[in-house]
């Protein structure tokens, strides 16, 4: 397939030479080509440049960008988009004044979900995963990490980690997968943990090693879930299996898990809702990549990462939707994008960039994603006809993407 985008309003994320992330003030440049016009071939990015210097290209499908911006597809760095059924009902619990944590210590959360996804079958399973993979490519997700952990068994957890894989072979997304085995305690070790750690560590990472089914690692690092040093024991565990750390950190309570994520070189620490001025300064100078999940706060009404803080420490961040039938029940990266500006203070620019060259950082996608950079994968969105890119967070619920081109095809 051979495209070419031409009188684009404003191409945007251009960057010449590839880079790994921005940080700090860095955040606040997002830069583009007025007039623009963008040559995809064979998958990726060949050309690009203003349209004053568009040389006579020929045997191209062309389409007309005319008062309409393009710019790299969102990359969603953390979700937990493979599960089974819903959690309507405590939605319902925590409107009539349940908390989160008092929903799980009740049976519900975690558990819940893991029960109901043990039950169902990997077909089944597949296919309620499919519908909403479908879904949020169409909203502009051009790349995106999928979690384990609402398993809890040997058999469940693999069989997540199989479906998020043959998701990967199935459709137009680089999928990078997690085992999140450490996500809960099962109540069938409810006064055990330390023996479902040990299966945690053994067994499942052997055969999730065994068959290739995950790229990294990661726990909940929190009161009533996991401590610092079932973090570590998990993070090393993964590391001999050949999984790259992440972890679930500070979303209720800051009890020192982002030391210990930078201790691993984690590749990311997610969520810091509460995030203290110790966990600021032991980020600084790492290669961790701090990821906000905005709409996790959004609807459960928990404080929200603190992204102006983290910015202004000089530190980069990413964003992410974190899609899960209990907290997050959305991928809708462009919502993401808009709660950030609105309730975390970023700029319309620094958003952009924590939603597409750093979400591509916190999966190890940097090279190949994020970003507008000749070789890297044609994955491009195509807005409608719109003022300024500032009106995709102003506009926060209406779908101002018009066309989405993933590996170089339009997505139909």
């Amino acid at each position: 397939m051979k495209l070419l985008l031409r009188n684009i309003k404003q191409l945007l994320q251009v960057r010449d030479n590839s880079i790994d992330k921005v940080s700090g003030a860095e955040m606040k440049s997002l830069p583009l080509i007025e007039n623009a016009w963008l040559l995809l071939k064979d998958g990726l990015i060949a050309d690009y440049g203003p349209m004053s210097n568009m040389p006579d290209y020929q045997g191209f499908k062309t389409i007309d960008c005319t008062g309409k911006m393009v710019l790299p597809s969102w990359c969603d760095s953390h979700t937990h988009l493979v599960y089974a059924g819903n959690r309507e009902q405590e939605f319902v619990d925590r409107i009539n004044g349940l908390s989160y944590q008092e929903i799980a210590e009740k049976g519900g959360g975690i558990v819940n979900s893991a029960k109901t996804l043990q039950q169902t079958s990997e077909q089944d399973l597949y296919s309620q995963s499919a519908i909403r993979l479908e879904e949020i490519l169409k909203q502009g997700t051009g790349a995106i990490e999928i979690k384990s952990g609402y398993g809890l068994t040997t058999e469940a957890e693999l069989k997540i980690l199989r479906v998020a894989k043959k998701l990967g072979e199935n459709y137009p997304i680089k999928i990078k997968k997690t085992f999140l085995g450490a996500h809960a305690i099962p109540t069938e070790f409810k006064n055990n943990k330390d023996a479902y750690l040990d299966l945690v560590c053994g067994e499942m990472m052997q055969k999730i090693s065994e068959e290739k089914l995950a790229d990294y690692v990661d726990i909940f690092c929190e009161e009533g879930y996991f401590t610092v040093a079932d973090t570590e024991r998990v993070l090393e565990a993964g590391k001999k299996h050949g999984l790259s750390p992440k972890i679930h950190v500070n979303q209720f309570n800051a009890i020192g898990g982002v030391a210990a994520g930078v201790k691993h070189n984690a590749l990311s620490v997610d969520h810091l809702e509460i995030l203290n001025d110790d966990d600021i300064s032991v980020l600084k100078g790492s290669n961790t990549m701090p990821v906000a999940l905005p709409s996790c706060s959004y609807f459960l009404s928990i404080p929200y990462t603190p992204g102006r803080k983290i910015i202004d420490a000089g530190l980069p961040l990413a964003l992410a939707t974190d899609y899960n039938p209990g907290s997050t029940p959305s991928g809708n990266m462009n919502f993401v994008v808009a709660t950030a500006c609105i309730k975390m203070r970023l700029t319309p620019e620094e958003a952009i960039n924590a939603a597409t060259i750093n979400g591509a950082y916190a999966m190890g996608l940097s090279a190949s994603h994020g970003s507008i950079t000749k070789g890297k994968v044609a994955n491009v969105l195509i807005t409608k006809k719109i003022p300024s890119y500032g009106f995709l967070p102003y506009a926060f619920g209406s779908n101002n993407i018009d066309q989405v081109i993933l590996k170089g095809k339009t997505l139909e």
